[in-house]
């Protein structure tokens, strides 16, 4: 089986690491608290390596950030192709504002929920369907980093509602919001209540990024297609819409309120 070039760099840098440090790969798994089989697997290009592996790797072996970068690169080549120049602009946006009206946003899925979404149609093999869970939660860094973009995210109710992946799934995912929307001061999670009836939203889901330099620019997503817009007439109607979407839409803590009440319906 081929695999990628750099999927296989990053597997010999691993190899040449312990080699030189004359660490086994036991004793390895052991100081980054990963186990052995998976980090035999990140060897033999098996398993592609998380952003976490790679940065356990880099403090352990003291390697200056050489396997996250590597590992970056693996992630931009998983990411299906219409999304790559997104992810380019949504790493480096200090801004965005994404409405939601089907299910949970990327950045904030969890695990479960993420595998669950991508997994739902059968259109993906398994081993396709865990890479790209680990791209999309790799994608999250931007949460956790020292200065995360300002993020708005608008969902209908109508997403805490549906069943993804069952209850305890749900549970989960709901409570992850909330932890998220509690827990990080740049980002404001917003529900469009399902007693609004008809609203602008409805026509499907965008996100407006505002780059460190430069006009916003708008993005749409389909069945297997991505499109970005940075026309500024086509951008600014973009963001009327996001406006009378989130006028309609419940203030932060009100959101967070509900989605707490509606992750115990799902218990």
């Amino acid at each position: 089986m081929e695999h990628s070039p750099m999927l296989e760099h990053f597997a010999e840098e691993l190899r040449l690491a312990r080699a030189t440090a004359g660490v086994s790969q036991a004793a390895l798994a052991e100081a980054i608290s990963y186990s052995p089989t998976l980090v035999a697997k990140v060897e033999t290009c098996e398993r592609r390596p998380s952003l976490d592996f790679a940065r356990r790797c880099d403090r352990f072996f003291e390697t200056d950030g050489r396997f996250e970068r590597i590992q970056k690169k693996i992630t931009r080549e998983i990411v299906v192709r219409y999304f790559r120049e997104w992810a380019g602009i949504e790493a480096e946006a200090k801004a965005l504002r994404w409405f939601e009206p089907s299910y949970v946003p990327g950045l904030l899925q969890t695990e479960a929920y993420a595998r669950a979404v991508l997994s739902g149609p059968g259109l993906l093999s398994s081993d396709e369907v865990e890479e790209q869970v680990i791209a999309r939660l790799d994608r999250q860094e931007i949460l956790t980093r020292d200065k995360p973009p300002l993020l708005t995210f608008v969902l209908d109710e109508y997403v805490l509602r549906r069943r993804i992946g069952g209850p305890a799934v749900m549970r989960d995912q709901l409570l992850h919001l909330v932890k998220v929307g509690s827990g990080v001061p740049q980002v404001k999670i917003h529900v469009v209540p399902a007693s609004v009836g008809a609203y602008a939203g409805l026509d499907g889901p965008f996100i407006l990024a505002t780059p460190l330099t430069g006009e916003p620019v708008a993005y749409f997503e389909g069945h297997w297609t991505g499109q970005m817009d940075d026309r500024p007439d086509f951008v600014g109607h973009m963001i009327d819409i996001w406006e009378t979407v989130r006028s309609v839409a419940l203030p932060h803590q009100q959101s967070l309120d509900l989605i707490a009440e509606v992750a115990e319906t799902w218990s």
